[in-house]
């Protein structure tokens, strides 16, 4: 499934099985992802249900953000898949954020060098 920006959005089901409804809802809200930042390659989402487990943390949302640079990986438990998604999601928006104010804050302020009782070689 591509996006309408050529980024590439995966959903993929391990247990369970993808509806379009739910293909759709990972859709709209992963474009917040590619609003918020438009270096993104990839996103890709995957969606699990272990039916063995609690009801508590039943479904399992793991999100890979491929970006340039250190890649981002999130996951979250939820009794529910949309929550489960919008927690994953939220989650994801918020480490791009971070990542984006860093980068920012490392932009701004670059460190100076000091060579304080270093002798440099000279040059021949």
């Amino acid at each position: 499934m591509n996006s309408q920006n050529n980024n590439e959005l995966i959903v993929s089901g391990i247990h369970l099985e993808l509806t379009p409804s739910l293909k759709n809802f990972v859709r709209e809200k992963a474009q917040r992802l590619f609003r918020h930042d438009e270096r993104i390659v990839r996103v890709r989402v995957e969606l699990e249900c272990d039916s063995k487990e609690e009801v508590d943390t039943r479904f399992k949302a793991k999100g890979h953000i491929a970006v340039h640079g250190p890649d981002i990986n999130a996951t979250v438990e939820s009794d529910e898949c949309h929550k489960a998604v919008s927690l994953l999601i939220d989650k994801l928006d918020r480490m791009l954020a971070k990542r984006h104010d860093v980068l920012k804050i490392k932009r701004n302020h670059p460190h100076a060098v000091e060579l304080d009782g270093v002798e440099l070689p000279k040059a021949v």
